[in-house]
């Protein structure tokens, strides 16, 4: 008598569905129309605002300290109604407060319809991408959260080419015309997203429920130190290589994009395969690199080269965190994690770009505002290396604390 033979090991299950494509769609349409605003911005409050440093830094981050207060909120009402609600009237509301941008011309205007952008980026960013990781098979989490970023780095790497032709052509006004179409063309396209998608089915659950969701606190709070140096890139880049006699930063802003990009494609399972120290070690590491590179180096092959290797730490830091962030978080609380979690990035921006505005002010250079983001990338390294769960870990698991 002969053995059986083995039954075949089951197929892989798919990440890259129709419905997953269309969350990319709906995601690139919105942070292009982000990515626009990123080196007109400064530009607009510096050259047509008469701004400092520091209103700089308000105008640039004032949209995240909205986005900061909702975002546990917003991830609660996703856990409850779904993903597209969030979706939808998040990319519409961030379209209809950019088209106000231009319509007094004032830096307390700007500030306030930026907060209101803030809202629309705290439903937008919680729905979408909590709806991409729904889709995503449980060994696949940190590849489905970097083809996700696959949208965001295409916006960041157009939206900044495409805002500086545009500013350069017909000024801010035709900038925040054309960001407010295309935000509410994600809006349009999130539609698409199935109803049911991430919707509570049954009783709510009971017990005590905190503002910020646990699983989401240590690995946000890397997070939010490692991005300072982004707040440190996207806000004041454009303003220290106009004092190096460059004008456009678009194609620095556009060499950005397009590797974040590849890294993500072509990397995808990096942070499956290295784990989440690992992962999170190289990011920091080259997000330090690059900012003593910029602050001490003024040559432009320089900072092309620097602004590679920085490509790399954000291409990496994200993808292995937020796969962390879901994996201990239980299913019927994984949108108020990711709520929590990107409550964080929002930290990191709101008050990041106007601390490093104070650092540029008092010692009158953008030089302060890279060294700062070198400084801060150590000090996340340092956290990440002591207090990030290792293979093995137990809490790894979702804790059963959490889903009372």
């Amino acid at each position: 008598m002969t053995a059986p033979d083995p039954a075949p090991a089951a197929a892989p299950e798919r990440l890259l569905t129709p419905t997953f494509g269309v969350i990319v769609v709906s995601a690139m349409a919105y942070f292009t129309a982000m990515g626009m605003l990123l080196p007109v911005l400064p530009r607009y409050v510096t050259d047509e605002l008469d701004g400092n440093g520091f209103e700089v830094g308000l105008a640039v981050g004032a949209f995240a300290v909205s986005a900061a207060l909702v975002r546990p909120l917003v991830g609660r009402l996703g856990d409850q109604l779904g993903r597209r609600p969030l979706a939808v009237a998040g990319s519409a509301l961030a379209a209809i407060s950019i088209a106000g941008y231009g319509l007094v011309p004032s830096l307390v205007a700007l500030v306030a319809f930026r907060l209101v952008t803030g809202l629309g980026e705290a439903a937008f960013f919680v729905g979408a991408a909590t709806a991409a990781q729904d889709l995503s098979p449980d060994d696949r989490r940190g590849e489905a959260a970097s083809f996700f970023s696959i949208s965001i780095y295409t916006g960041l790497a157009v939206g900044p080419f495409l805002g500086e032709v545009l500013y350069r052509s017909g000024g801010a006004g035709r900038v925040w015309l054309v960001s407010a179409v295309l935000a509410g063309l994600g809006a349009l396209a999130a539609l698409l997203i199935p109803a049911a998608l991430g919707r509570r089915v049954g009783p709510a659950p009971t017990g005590p429920r905190t503002f910020l969701h646990p699983a989401a606190i240590m690995p946000g709070t890397i997070l939010l130190l490692g991005l300072v140096g982004f707040a440190a890139f996207s806000s004041f880049l454009s303003l220290h290589l106009e004092g190096l006699g460059i004008d456009d930063a678009g194609p620095f802003f556009l060499v950005y994009g397009v590797t974040v990009l590849l890294v993500r494609i072509f990397g995808a399972r990096l942070p499956d395969r290295l784990g989440a120290i690992r992962t999170t070690t190289i990011s920091l590491v080259s997000i330090f690199v690059a900012m003593v590179a910029i602050a001490s180096v003024s040559a432009a092959p320089v900072i092309y080269a620097a602004t590679v290797v920085f490509s790399l730490g954000m291409a990496l830091l994200f993808p292995a965190l937020f796969g962390l962030v879901v994996e201990q978080a239980p299913e019927a609380e994984r949108s108020h994690a990711v709520g929590t979690f990107s409550l964080f990035f929002d930290l990191s921006q709101g008050l990041g770009a106007p601390v490093l505005g104070i650092f540029v002010t008092v010692t009158g250079t953008d030089r302060a505002a890279f060294v700062v983001g070198a400084v801060v990338a150590v000090a996340s390294l340092l956290v990440a290396r002591a207090r990030l769960p290792r293979p093995g870990d137990p809490d790894l698991e979702p804790s059963p604390a959490l889903a009372t």
